[in-house]
């Protein structure tokens, strides 16, 4: 405790850092303001089948990004998610298409164009995704619409008002990237995921301490001891890199003689990240959603699947997760890319040929760590039906697992990884000064 003041007076004391801090704090703030301003038109005591819609599946996932908002009709209501989508689309497509290839390797420039792709993409998203929430509305709390207002002006005016407000967001998390400490789209979300953690706390203590059969203080605490275990795990895993030696060779500029030092490349055992997790839930929500509004009476396969704390929802998710951890590690991470930039900057692995035989050795060394890698992502996206069987209330068991833990701890570090540097720079000590997160070095896979 003595050392976290200390470094929040050093925080203070270095006149950028404070400048940045406060205007993180503020841009947070605004956002968390906007989640609580009500589309127009829209009676906010009578949402109450839209906030049971949104308990549980993806709409508790698209619920829990926007902070709340979705579940209360807020102009902030689709949140920064569609422009998410809009970024793994194009991460895709600059994998799959030579055009967006061509101009990823274009450097500044490049990125500038695929950025405002990216933003094109979101609003052609969220012109399909915002009539599509009012729809919805309509549905479950269409007494929540002030009589005597036109639905075709209200669609029409509200759809403007949700995109306006997600580009606003992302106009925020950009500010905040620029100005501020951190990525501010991953603050945000992470900002949006914490808010709804107070509420689900309180309700886990009361479940707990007025249910006859619930174990009172002593499963409490059972369970504030394994969300520990499983947020320190995952700290110290998604820092976990494989190094991989690279000797440069020596060369002669003049008179004058360079190179000849061993260098590392760290390969991330979490190359995947969380990505995975959030294409196997959108994956497996597709066939629930059509069973759920298809039919009343589901076979027993079909119901199991329609829960997702079954064994066979978390198996077939589990299999789902494993395999898009190593898609989407394969579309990021290049081997012959790696090994032609090693070649060209006269570097090479001991004991290994230039060229493909070096493409290669990386491939198996990336194959091998995102084996271990992908079992850990699959063991913390079914933690919240794990807990689930500990009857943890669903809304207190997301933050066991899937990705607001990752998310979470992913974004602290980061974070925390920048306030560090900005202390270090003017020679004061940080928070992680002696911890595993400090440097590119990571933690060892084995």
């Amino acid at each position: 405790m003595k050392k976290f003041i200390e470094t929040l007076k050093n925080c203070w004391k270095v006149e950028d850092l404070r400048q940045r801090l406060l205007i993180t704090i503020l841009f947070t703030a605004i956002y968390r303001f906007g989640s609580f301003i009500v589309l127009p038109g829209i009676n906010p005591a009578l949402l109450e089948k839209l906030q049971s819609q949104t308990a549980g599946g993806l709409m508790s996932l698209l619920d829990m990004f926007s902070g709340g908002a979705f579940s209360h009709a807020s102009i902030f209501a689709l949140g920064i998610m569609p422009y998410i989508s809009a970024s793994i689309v194009m991460q895709l497509l600059a994998v799959a298409v030579p055009y967006f290839q061509k101009m990823q390797r274009e450097g500044e420039s490049g990125h500038k164009k695929i950025n405002w792709y990216t933003r094109v993409l979101t609003i052609i998203i969220l012109f399909f995704q915002a009539p599509a929430y009012l729809i919805n509305l309509k549905t479950q709390a269409a007494g929540a619409l002030a009589s005597g207002v036109s639905w075709t002006a209200f669609i029409f005016s509200a759809s403007i008002i949700l995109a306006a407000g997600s580009m606003f967001i992302l106009w925020l998390g950009e500010r905040i990237t620029d100005k501020g400490v951190g990525n501010g789209i991953s603050l945000i979300i992470m900002v949006g995921i914490i808010a709804r953690l107070p509420q689900a706390f309180i309700q886990e203590v009361s479940s707990r301490f007025t249910a006859i059969t619930s174990g009172g203080l002593v499963m409490f605490i059972v369970e504030l001891i394994i969300l520990y275990a499983v947020m320190c795990a995952a700290i110290l895993l998604t820092q976990a890199t494989r190094k991989v030696p690279v000797q440069y060779a020596k060369r002669i500029v003049g008179n004058k003689q360079y190179g000849g030092a061993r260098q590392y490349i760290p390969l991330k055992l979490f190359a995947a990240n969380v990505m995975p997790i959030i294409f196997a839930q959108a994956l497996m929500f597709i066939p629930l959603a059509i069973v759920q509004y298809s039919t009343d009476n589901a076979s027993p396969i079909l119901q199991s699947l329609m829960n997702t704390k079954s064994v066979l929802y978390n198996v077939i998710y589990v299999i789902l997760v494993i395999a898009f951890t190593y898609f989407y590690t394969a579309i990021t991470l290049n081997p012959t890319q790696m090994a032609e930039d090693m070649k060209r900057n006269n570097g090479f692995i001991p004991g290994v040929k230039p060229g493909k035989d070096t493409a290669d050795y990386i491939d198996t060394v990336m194959s091998r760590i995102t084996f271990p890698g992908s079992l850990f992502i699959a063991f913390i996206a079914i933690m919240p039906a794990l807990v689930g069987w500990l009857n943890v209330q669903d809304a207190f068991g997301q933050f066991f697992g899937g990705t607001s833990l990752l998310i979470l701890v992913g974004v602290v570090i980061d974070t925390l990884q920048q306030i560090e540097s900005h202390l270090m720079m003017r020679h004061y000590d940080g928070l992680l000064n002696a911890g595993h997160t400090r440097g590119n070095g990571g933690v060892a896979a084995y």
